[in-house]
């Protein structure tokens, strides 16, 4: 029997290997959800490389929403990922939601990137 960890393992690296046939060179928009936090980073695959990261947990969202657990701070994530993506010249992405379904949190940071200029 396999462990829960082995099981999201295995639905990540589906959902990855789904996404390299679709990919056509883009870079990638992962997105990791703990359960306080929520991360998002834009990977070059190809040189292997983070182009761009935010997360719930830096000054610039602390200071707009207290919470870093939300939906609210989820959107935050998602126009910070957006923006800076948008200020170094990445505008087409494929979203990588990592095996967590595209719902809640997931969903919200998904919408405000964008909603933030980010193609996906």
């Amino acid at each position: 029997m396999k462990t829960q960890r082995e099981k999201s393992v295995r639905r990540a690296q589906r959902t990855r290997n789904r996404l390299r046939k679709f990919a056509n060179g883009r870079p990638r928009l992962s997105v990791y959800r703990s359960s306080k936090n929520i991360y998002a980073q834009i990977i070059d695959d190809a040189a292997g490389k983070t182009l761009v990261s935010a997360s719930s947990l830096e000054e610039v969202a602390l200071k707009e929403h207290k919470k870093s657990w939300d939906t609210k701070a989820a959107e935050i994530v998602g126009k910070l990922i957006a923006e800076r993506a948008v200020k170094e010249g990445v505008k087409d992405v494929v979203f990588d939601r990592g095996g967590y379904i595209y719902h809640g949190r997931v969903k919200a940071l998904a919408e405000a990137a964008r909603e933030g200029g980010l193609n996906f």
